[in-house]
């Protein structure tokens, strides 16, 4: 039996302390979109970041993974949950791949995986996605997946020594079963 959590691309996974390489070229090549600028981190600072995450218990339905690709077994990318409401029945996402990675299908694979595992595995009825308004791909991905602009928060983030637009994105479970085979076939 094939995993759930393996696609025709992607396979998705727990972070591992050996990863930490990955998610350091990842926030570097964040800082060069515009979308995220920190202060800087060290290697080592990276290492015991992945460290941790490897032996983390579970957040419950708040969580990240590595995206690796399934034909080379390299990281491309991480997706993951970092809001959950159960009660509301709501959650929010994230999902980024690496500059080399984009525009081969890891993004829209890994992110309908956590979203078929969410809706149909743990119920929720919606997912959200905050998306900065200049990132057209991420954008474009976000509508050929099926969800819709929700919303538009003005000025909303300061990165890169300006004020940018947020959208605000959501899908109901109801639309990902339309247009997402629930049972991990199609």
């Amino acid at each position: 039996m094939t995993s759930f959590w393996t696609g025709e691309r992607v396979r998705l996974r727990g972070i591992e302390p050996g990863d930490w390489e990955a998610f350091m070229r990842f926030a570097v090549e964040e800082e060069g979109l515009g979308d995220v600028l920190r202060p800087p981190r060290s290697a080592e600072g990276f290492r015991a970041w992945a460290k941790e995450q490897a032996v983390a218990p579970s957040d419950g339905d708040c969580f990240r993974l590595a995206v690796e690709a399934v034909g080379t077994g390299e990281i491309v990318g991480t997706v993951g949950s970092h809001h959950a409401e159960p009660r509301a029945g709501w959650f929010e996402y994230g999902v980024t791949m690496g500059a080399g990675h984009r525009r081969k299908g890891y993004a829209a694979e890994a992110v309908v995986m956590l979203l078929r595992f969410m809706f149909a595995e743990r119920r929720y009825h919606k997912c959200g996605a905050r998306i900065f308004a200049h990132n057209e791909a991420s954008l474009a991905l976000h509508r050929r997946l099926g969800f819709v602009e929700e919303g538009r928060l003005r000025d909303h983030v300061f990165s890169g020594g300006r004020h940018h637009d947020l959208v605000v994105m959501g899908m109901l479970a109801g639309e990902f079963a339309r247009l997402h085979a629930v049972d991990g076939r199609g």
